[in-house]
């Protein structure tokens, strides 16, 4: 069994933030594993290799996930979803911003969006099958690596100044001043908001309380112990009540119920939660 974020190649990590494998085995075949998906900062590309993968409707009603090659544009809101048997899933985790560069699909029209991955890349089913065919999780990593290559090659390499101040305002947690991205990106600060909303789906103050929240999101979940206003000093917020209202934005509940659900998790039932969030957790003044 395994959950973990893998770095791509060092040429890639312009592109693509990680690949992720989630690999599951439920001992009860026919018992849904449930999971409440925060929305978080990044746009994810589906291979459902093995196993099965349900999701709720916002009316809760659980179908099929849609397609075995899916990509999800960027989530604002929690998305439920349900695992069983052995479930093997393989994601690419791309910058946001890539996609836009690459297809020119305004982000808006994927947000909140499951998309049949065969109607944006062409050729990868050619992938998948190598996939289904993987020996191991390093022949995945392999594969994926392919990949983004291959897309790489129909799209220019450099990033434009746009894409470098949303990269700045990632690796800053969204603490930054919207002026000075536009500043950064040599827009006024209407055009920069404009290009941002093209690339990334949401406006530049929904992304960087998104990338705030999920800062203290993943801060709680590597530190259990720590009470909600040491989680909220140490994810820069000025106090736990900000806290609060960007839980309630992006869940609709309050800190303490979500990460009640939280424990309900596959990966906080099999043992696997406290090695990935460790890893995740970024330690106050480190960037």
């Amino acid at each position: 069994m395994l959950l973990k974020d893998f770095p791509p190649h060092p040429a890639l990590r312009d592109f693509v933030q990680c690949y992720r494998i989630v690999h599951f085995s439920f001992e009860e075949a026919d018992s849904l594993s449930f999971k409440a998906y925060p929305p978080k900062p990044e746009l994810c590309l589906h291979f459902i290799v093995q196993g099965d993968l349900q999701f709720a409707k916002s009316d809760q009603e659980i179908i099929p996930f849609p397609f075995l090659m899916a990509l999800i544009g960027q989530q604002t809101s929690v998305m439920p979803r349900y695992t069983k048997g052995n479930f093997l899933n393989f994601q690419v985790v791309f910058h946001s911003s890539f996609l836009f560069r690459l297809t020119g699909i305004p982000a808006p029209e994927l947000a909140n969006q499951i998309v049949n991955a065969e109607l944006i890349f062409p050729g990868i089913k050619y992938f998948f099958e190598e996939l289904l065919n993987a020996d191991n999780y390093a022949g995945m990593l392999s594969i994926g690596d392919r990949f983004v290559r291959s897309l790489l090659s129909q799209t220019k390499v450099e990033l434009d100044p746009v894409e470098e101040a949303i990269k700045w305002m990632i690796k800053k947690d969204g603490l930054v001043s919207l002026d000075w991205l536009a500043k950064e990106a040599c827009l006024c600060t209407r055009q920069f908001k404009r290009n941002f909303y093209e690339r990334m789906g949401v406006n530049p103050k929904t992304y960087a309380r998104l990338l705030h929240f999920i800062r203290a999101y993943n801060t709680r979940n590597a530190n259990p112990g720590w009470d909600w206003l040491k989680v909220a000093v140490d994810a820069d917020y000025y106090d736990y009540q900000h806290l609060v209202r960007d839980y309630r934005t992006f869940t609709g509940i309050t800190p303490t119920s979500f990460h009640l659900l939280e424990q309900e998790s596959p990966e906080c039932k099999l043992g696997l939660a406290d090695a990935v969030y460790k890893e995740r957790f970024k330690p106050i003044n480190v960037i």
